[in-house]
């Protein structure tokens, strides 16, 4: 740090500030100056240098008593540092969530490295592949009863030509000169050094000479091919089942990755879907509802059931019949079936049918409105 520089002034704080308001100063200002998040390095030094003397009692107290400013030299408590300049050693836990914010910047006590560098590029060389999804649309009975579908999807394969490394058949890919096959390069010295993804070979440590003119060094290439999905029994409007495995192969021989489908259900005609319950409505005439009946409804697996449908039926009651409806995707057994009764009102009635319920409606002894009377 040069000459002349106030401690105090480069964290914000005031002389007598606690140490709490010390450490929240710097954790903002280097949250702020960090050169990952494009800040300056120089201002960076600056703020860690004088978080390094301020938040040590000792170092504090002595600059203090030697003065506002340090004229030059070492300051007093400090180590000579290599290539010159001075050395402290930074308190991990006073960096709080910053060493979730720039990662493994601190190599120096995050356990970083070049060691630490070629052991996580090495793990993420063979990373997993992206995972797809597409809609499968079904008709009512495939979604009750399952179906295996076809579908063709567009996902980048291995290239078959360079065999999925990228590089032109006969030849391989070379070690990056820039950072020795690191993947990384390092800028700043000691303590402030922090190390940046290698601009030439992208972090990957080694380059592709002479690409694959198949695929132009990219190691794959983007293919169509029909997959079989097996949509089991019970599936609903928009589902979404899961294939392992399925989806984008992963690079550098990673693991695949899964294929998503939703599923959409058409509309049947008289049939609803609610989970694995089936909703049907049943017409009914005011002479039904009014001295009950029995009707033979049929069911959704195909077959045929009896219902009896009592006197007073009113307009909108669900009867319900267990395990005819749909197949329950977690678990055993169907849902069931759920028939709602509809009362039809007449619109066209013969003068007879009129005749009639007039002396029905004269009859009655029951009067409806008497409680709003």
């Amino acid at each position: 740090m040069a000459a002349g520089t106030n401690y105090y002034e480069v964290l914000g704080v005031k002389k007598d500030a606690s140490a709490d308001e010390i450490k929240k100063a710097f954790r903002r200002l280097a949250r702020k100056h960090h050169p990952d998040a494009g800040g300056s390095e120089e201002k960076f030094k600056e703020i860690n240098e004088a978080y390094e003397v301020l938040s040590d009692g000792e170092k504090r107290q002595q600059y203090d008593q030697y003065g506002q400013y340090f004229s030059g030299g070492m300051p007093p408590g400090a180590a000579p540092g290599p290539g010159g300049g001075f050395s402290y050693q930074v308190n991990v836990e006073d960096l709080g969530d910053l060493g979730d914010i720039f990662g493994s910047v601190f190599s120096n006590f995050a356990g970083g490295g070049v060691g630490g560098q070629q052991r996580q590029r090495a793990q993420g060389s063979a990373r997993r592949g992206a995972d797809l999804q597409y809609d499968v649309s079904l008709s009512f009975e495939e979604a009750l009863s399952g179906v295996s579908k076809k579908v063709d999807i567009r996902r980048a394969e291995a290239c078959t030509t360079c065999k999925g490394t990228g590089a032109k058949p006969g030849t391989s890919r070379t070690k990056c000169a820039s950072c020795g096959g690191t993947g990384n390069v390092s800028q700043g010295q000691g303590l402030f050094g922090f190390s940046r993804p290698c601009p030439r070979c992208a972090g990957q440590g080694t380059l592709i000479e002479q690409p694959c003119t198949t695929c132009r060094g990219a190691g794959a290439v983007t293919k169509l091919k029909p997959v079989t999905v097996n949509v089991p029994a019970g599936a609903t409007d928009g589902g979404k089942l899961r294939f392992k495995g399925k989806g984008e192969p992963g690079p550098s021989g990673g693991p695949s990755g899964d294929l998503y489908v939703i599923t959409h259900i058409k509309p049947h005609r008289f049939y609803e879907r609610d989970g694995a319950d089936v909703l049907f409505e049943l017409p009914i005439s005011i002479a039904e509802a009014s001295l009950g009946m029995q009707v033979t409804i049929p069911t959704p697996d195909g077959g045929k059931v009896k219902l009896k449908i009592p006197e007073g039926t009113e307009d909108g009651r669900v009867f319900r019949i267990a395990g005819r409806g749909a197949p329950k995707l977690k678990g055993k057994g169907n849902g069931d079936l759920k028939v709602k009764a509809h009362i039809v009102i007449p619109t066209k009635l013969t003068a007879e049918q009129k005749e009639l319920l007039k002396r029905f409606e004269s009859s009655r002894d029951e009067d409806l409105r008497s409680h709003i009377a």
